[in-house]
């Protein structure tokens, strides 16, 4: 009798094991705020480099990167637009310099990912501790993404690449996509002229 009611104490306890599981480790959905205009100062973790900044997110293909630390990249910003990646250094443009290509790599992943889950109307993914774990696969490689309970980015990685980024103070730009559609096309006309000026001074 002792045994009979051991054994169905245990039973039923596996049986609680098994429920809690499935409550914490299953698929769960969460508002998607990864399409919002946002900025955020970020901890950024590439193989042997540490860097931090701060990062925006203007729209679709739109994001900026600017860096306070190391001393090798801080005041360098990297701007994305429209397939093009331009840098500069307290207004001064010039090309992407070595030390900040891991940089231009990993940016270029993240914005992949993001802009791609930002087209979904809810995020999908496994809940562990408030957070919403996506996994997925990009030509770079495995990533894994968290989001926090109002959808805002919380970390992104690649641990394949040893790429790890924390977001922290992510708050949203007031304005929408257009504005930096302009801003853009603005940007890359006065880059554009200057290309053009540089060539005729040479030519002279």
């Amino acid at each position: 009798m002792k045994r009979l009611i051991t054994f169905a104490a245990a039973i039923v306890m596996a049986v609680c094991l098994c429920a809690c599981s499935s409550v914490s480790g299953g698929d769960s959905t969460m508002p998607n705020g990864l399409g919002n205009r946002f900025q955020a100062a970020v901890s950024v973790t590439i193989d042997e480099l540490d860097a931090e900044g701060t990062l925006k997110r203007f729209g679709d293909g739109m994001w900026e990167v600017e860096f306070s630390s190391p001393n090798t990249l801080s005041g360098v910003m990297l701007s994305f637009s429209e397939g093009s990646v331009t840098a500069s250094y307290k207004g001064l443009k010039f090309s992407v310099p070595q030390s900040a290509l891991p940089v231009k790599a990993m940016m270029l992943n993240l914005i992949s990912a993001v802009d791609d889950l930002a087209k979904n109307q809810e995020l999908t993914g496994t809940e562990e501790d408030g957070m919403l774990k996506i996994s997925g696969t990009l030509e770079g490689g495995e990533y894994t993404l968290c989001v926090d309970g109002d959808g805002n980015i919380a970390s992104f990685e690649m641990p394949n690449n040893k790429v790890e980024i924390i977001f922290s103070g992510v708050t949203e730009i007031a304005g929408d996509s257009s504005e930096s559609e302009s801003e853009s096309e603005t940007t890359a006309e006065a880059t554009q002229e200057e290309a053009s000026a540089e060539e005729s001074t040479e030519a002279a």
